[in-house]
C-alpha cells in the first residue's frame, strides 16, 4: 500500500494531508550541522552516499514527515555535463566553463557523478519505512540553464535571457542537452528506489508568456512524457516558481502529475484555476514559519481549507530557512495533523 503522500500525488483526496517541506534537510537542523562539519563542504556530503542518506533521513526521524527528499543539489546535472562545479562560503555555486563564453561541445559528460547519487537512493529507500514516500528530484532545464550559461545565480537571469533571444539554435541545444540528462538522471533515480520526482523550475518567474511556453512547459513536457513512457505511474510534481498567472497553461501543457506553488500564489485562486482534481502542493510562507506564532497557525489553516476540495499536499512555497526554529516546525505538524475538512 502507498503511503499518504504517494496515495495524494496519485490523486487521492485525504482527510488528513500529507506534510513535508522542501530543503527539510539542512542547516536549521543540529543533527545536520554536525555531520556537516565533521564531513567539510557541501559537495562532499553529496558525493558521500552514506552521509547523504543519513542527512535525507534525519528531518524524517525528527518530525516524520510523509516524505523523505534526497540530499542533493540541482546543478549535479551540470556538473555530470562536464561542468566544474564549486560551492564558495557566502557566494553560492559557480560553474565554470560558462556557456556564455564557451561550446557545449567542448563539455565532457561524466556520468559516474550521477551513478553516486543513485547510490544514495537506494540506501535511504532501504532506511525508510514503506508507507514514507522518497522523493528524487532535479532541475527542470530552464533553471539549469541559467547557471549553465552565466556560470552562477542571478536576480533577472539577464545573459541567460539575453542568449535565448540573440542565439534560438545555440541556446535550444543547450536545453536539449539537459532535457537529454536529466530524462536519465530522473529514471535513474527512480530505478534505485524513489516513488514520485520533483522538477524544480526556480528562476521559471523571469521569462515573458512566450519565453515561458518555449523553455519552461515544453522542455517539462517533453521530460513528462518520457518518463511516464518509461516509468508509468510514478508522479511527476512540477513547481516553477514565480510563474504567476501562467500557472494553469502549465499545468495543462506539461502533463505533470501534481503542481507545485509558491507563497505568492493565491490558495483560492489556485483551487479555482487549476485543472479539477490535479494534486496541488504549498504554499506557506517561508517566512511565517520562521516568524512562528498564531498567524502561522492561521495561515497554515487557510491553506488547507483552500485545497479541501481537491489532493493536497502541504508545504512551503519555497526552502524552508536557515534560522527557523526546531519548535515552529512542530507547531506547524500540530496543525496540519490536527486539520480535517468542514
Amino acid at each position: 500500500m502507498p503511503g499518504p503522500l504517494l496515495d495524494t500525488l496519485l490523486g487521492s483526496n485525504l482527510a488528513r494531508r500529507p506534510i513535508w517541506l522542501m530543503r527539510q534537510a539542512g542547516r536549521y537542523l543540529p543533527e545536520y550541522r554536525a555531520l556537516r562539519a565533521e564531513k567539510g563542504g557541501f559537495l562532499d556530503l553529496v558525493y558521500d552516499s552514506a552521509a547523504a542518506a543519513e542527512v535525507t533521513v534525519q528531518p524524517i526521524r525528527r518530525f516524520g514527515f510523509d516524505g523523505a527528499i534526497l540530499f542533493s543539489d540541482i546543478l549535479i546535472v551540470p556538473h555530470a555535463m562536464g561542468q566544474t562545479l564549486e560551492f564558495l562560503a557566502g557566494e553560492g555555486p559557480r560553474l565554470s566553463p560558462r556557456l556564455i563564453d564557451t561550446s557545449l561541445e567542448a563539455l565532457q559528460r561524466v556520468p559516474e557523478r550521477l551513478s553516486v547519487i543513485y547510490e544514495t537512493v537506494a540506501l535511504v529507500r532501504s532506511m525508510l519505512e514503506p508507507q514514507t514516500t522518497l522523493l528524487g528530484f532535479a532541475g527542470s532545464p530552464w533553471t539549469v540553464a541559467t547557471y549553465m550559461t552565466a556560470g552562477e545565480g542571478s536576480r533577472d537571469q539577464h545573459e541567460t535571457r539575453a542568449l535565448a533571444y540573440r542565439d534560438r539554435h545555440a541556446f535550444q541545444a543547450i536545453i536539449d542537452a539537459i532535457v537529454e540528462v536529466t530524462i536519465e538522471y530522473l529514471c535513474g533515480q527512480i530505478t534505485a528506489g524513489a516513488e514520485a520526482v520533483q522538477l524544480f523550475d526556480s528562476w521559471s518567474g523571469s521569462l515573458a508568456p512566450r519565453e515561458f511556453e518555449r523553455w519552461v512547459i515544453a522542455p517539462t513536457a517533453r521530460i513528462v512524457a518520457e518518463l511516464g513512457l518509461r516509468h508509468p505511474g510514478v508522479p511527476v510534481i512540477g513547481f516553477p516558481k514565480g510563474a504567476g498567472e501562467k500557472l494553469p497553461a502549465y499545468a495543462r501543457e506539461t502533463g505533470v502529475g501534481a503542481i507545485g506553488i509558491d507563497e505568492t500564489i493565491d490558495p483560492v485562486w489556485a483551487a479555482q484555476a487549476l485543472p479539477q482534481g490535479l494534486p496541488v502542493q504549498g504554499n506557506l510562507d517561508p517566512l511565517l514559519l520562521l516568524a512562528g506564532g498564531d498567524e502561522l497557525d492561521a495561515r497554515a489553516r487557510e491553506v488547507l481549507d483552500a485545497f479541501a476540495g481537491r489532493p493536497h499536499v502541504f508545504n512551503l512555497g519555497h526552502g524552508i530557512g536557515q534560522f527557523t526554529p526546531i519548535a515552529h516546525v512542530e507547531r506547524l505538524l500540530g496543525v496540519v495533523r490536527d486539520w480535517r475538512p468542514a
